[in-house]
């Protein structure tokens, strides 16, 4: 199969782009993503059918946030977009005239680094996302792992602190409380609050109070070398390597590739996340070790792995 295209579901805006073999992005549009769920799935068919008109596609792949049904073809459940047992695959190849199919936006940027990114020359890799919240995806045996009912992989919702924070899944103790960009931020706050000498820095990049504090303040300050800042990214890192450990005992895989924008800071949180998937892992000095790599498609990967899971049909 030829082009496909891809498209991913955002907050804010939807992203469609054409793919090719190769996993480059050909061309790409986007356009705001609507209140409603019923505009979604309209702004959905307006992206494919603009930029599949000078190209020519055979089928869409599209990056739900949510629960994909084991068919690839309903969404079970959404967080962010009133669908339920949404039958989005009908819905676009009624509106595009195009095969689709539906997988959800973390496994479907893992399947993007697995085949055009860190992940290439890797049979088993598992993929995490340090975003707002924390996602996964898990490729074992060159084959993406969706679990008997297409759910696998909801890995921020493994519940590591019983009784712990209040998740917004309506758990309490989920690793992604404790392993994401809203972690940072509240580690950030609570350290300004509790030592605000430290955090002179971070505390200036906003209004200079704890509350002001925002990911992207935090990320600057700790290449400013603000200590509370710096600390914060530690104790992320300190979850999300802990974290890493109990997947390698899990699935054992040969490389963990992290993605999301929290690991847009490079070294300065996946050096102490390699540190403390080191320190936790289980029988770690007598057992190899799985790499951990950062992602490298960035903020592409959904759309291109996506576009890809289209190809595979």
């Amino acid at each position: 199969m030829g082009l496909t295209i891809g498209v991913d579901i955002g907050g804010t805006k939807i992203a469609a782009g054409v793919v090719d073999e190769e996993g480059t992005i050909r061309e790409t549009c986007k356009v705001p993503t609507p209140p409603t769920a019923e505009g979604v799935v309209d702004a959905i068919a307006d992206a494919v059918r603009t930029v599949s008109s000078s190209h020519q596609v055979e089928a869409v792949g599209i990056g739900a946030a949510g629960y994909v049904d084991d068919k690839r073809a309903t969404v079970l459940f959404a967080p962010n977009i009133n669908w339920r047992h949404e039958a989005l695959k009908d819905k676009v190849e009624q509106r595009v005239g195009l095969p689709v199919v539906v997988e959800n936006d973390a496994n479907a940027a893992a399947w993007g680094e697995y085949r055009f990114g860190a992940g290439q020359g890797h049979e088993d890799v598992i993929c995490i996302t340090l975003g707002t919240g924390l996602g996964g995806g898990i490729i074992i045996g060159n084959k993406l792992r969706r679990g008997r009912f297409g759910v696998a992989g909801e890995f921020g919702h493994i519940r590591v602190v019983p009784d712990g924070l209040l998740c917004g899944c309506g758990s309490q103790g989920c690793w992604e409380q404790y392993a994401s960009g809203r972690a940072l931020v509240r580690y950030a706050r609570q350290r300004a609050v509790a030592t605000p000498d430290n955090a002179a820095i971070l505390l200036g990049l906003g209004d200079g109070t704890p509350d002001s504090i925002e990911g992207k303040h935090v990320s600057e300050a700790a290449r400013q070398g603000d200590p509370v800042a710096i600390d914060s990214f530690r104790e992320l890192a300190r979850w999300a390597g802990a974290g890493l450990a109990d997947l390698a005992s899990l699935f054992d895989p040969g490389a963990f590739i992290v993605g999301g924008g929290v690991s847009d800071e490079g070294d300065l949180v996946l050096e102490p996340i390699r540190k403390s998937f080191r320190r936790w892992l289980v029988g770690g000095q007598y057992r190899p070790h799985a790499q951990v790599l950062a992602a490298q498609l960035g903020g592409k990967a959904g759309l291109v792995g996506a576009a890809d899971l289209a190809r595979q049909g």
